[in-house]
Formats: structure tokens, sequence, C-alpha cells
């Protein structure tokens, strides 16, 4: 009866394909939070998710070489790929992960925006500055990723037009920052770092 139902239509060309599909998405999904740990130098995390997603994608593709011949599997482990892309950029953006440096080039009080700045618990620095046309105020802030929204509002309602770049920042030093939320995505990435505490 088993046998039957595993090679039976509705196996082979519903719920295989389906698992194959899921599977991509879970593995690629792994695969860009991976990345991003990676380049974020968190050593201790990367090596787990890279044996899921390895795991999870030998399972799927030797599903595939087993049925050469259906080319439905082809279809979902693309679409699953495709997929997979599209919601691992969802979860990079709410994971939020990492520091950022925002420099600021002003021309119309740059110690009022520092002050603003300050006021909403973010650090900052002024450096006067030579521009092309006129002296300009230089202001460099360093923040969470998670924060760079309300301290582009801050910046944006102090000049709307003040040009400003924004840049990853891989590790830092002392500096203030507002206390940052844990993340409930991944919540075994505390876990882990107490565990590592302890060891």
């Amino acid at each position: 009866m088993e046998n039957s139902f595993f090679n039976s239509g509705l196996f082979t060309y519903g719920i295989l394909p389906l698992l194959i599909f899921t599977a991509r998405i879970c593995d690629v999904s792994i695969g860009t939070i991976r990345i991003i740990y990676v380049s974020k130098g968190k050593r201790n995390i990367a090596p787990i998710l890279g044996f899921f997603e390895v795991l999870i994608w030998i399972t799927a593709i030797s599903k595939i070489m087993q049925n050469l011949d259906n080319y439905l599997y082809y279809v979902a482990y693309a679409a699953g790929f495709a997929t997979g892309n599209f919601v691992g950029m969802i979860i990079e953006e709410k994971l939020a992960m990492g520091v950022q440096m925002i420099r600021v080039f002003t021309n119309e009080k740059g110690m009022d925006l520092v002050k603003n700045l300050n006021s909403g618990g973010f650090g900052a620095t002024a450096i006067e500055a030579s521009g092309a046309k006129e002296k300009v105020c230089l202001i460099y802030t360093i923040v969470n990723r998670s924060e760079l929204e309300k301290v582009l509002e801050i910046i944006n309602e102090f000049n709307p037009r003040a040009f400003f770049t924004i840049e990853d920042i891989k590790a830092v030093n002392e500096g203030i920052f507002r206390p940052r939320r844990s993340s409930a995505v991944i919540p075994f990435a505390g876990i882990l770092k107490y565990w590592r505490k302890g060891k």
C-alpha cells in the first residue's frame, strides 16, 4: 500500500514537485542568511546554516536525479530558487543586521543636526570641510542598521536637501548606540551566544 502511494500520479506529479519547490525555497533562504552572517564575521553561526543549506539542497537534487525524465521537477526546482531569492531578501530586510555609517554633507548649521541626532540617542561627529562652492559641515554617525530609517527621518527633517552617503561597517569599537531589540527571526543566535560564554 505504501509503495503504491509513492508510485502514484498524485505523489509523482503533485506532492514531490511541491516538496522540491519548498525545499529549494528553504535552502536558498538559509543561504542568504548564511552570507549575511559570513559578511558580518559571525563564524559561530554561518557553518551551522551552511550544513542545513547543503543538506536540503542535496535532498532536493537527489530526487531530480532519480527522475530526470520528469520536467515538472525542473520547473519546481527553478521556481523554488527564484522564490527563495525573494524570500531571502525579505528575511534580510527583517533581520537588519550590522551597523552602518552615515556621512552627511550640509551647509546649514551642522552642529544643530548633531544636537538633533544626540537628542534621538545617536552619536555624531562634525567636521568643517571645503566643498566645491562653499564651506560645508561633514557629519559622521554610526548606527545599528535597524535604526537607519529613524536617523534618515531626523536628517530629512533638518534639511530635506542634505546630501548623504551610507556605508556598511564590519565592526565598531565603543560608540553611542541606542539599545537594540533582540531579533525574533533567528532566536537561536542569542542562545548560541550564551552557550559560548559558558564554555
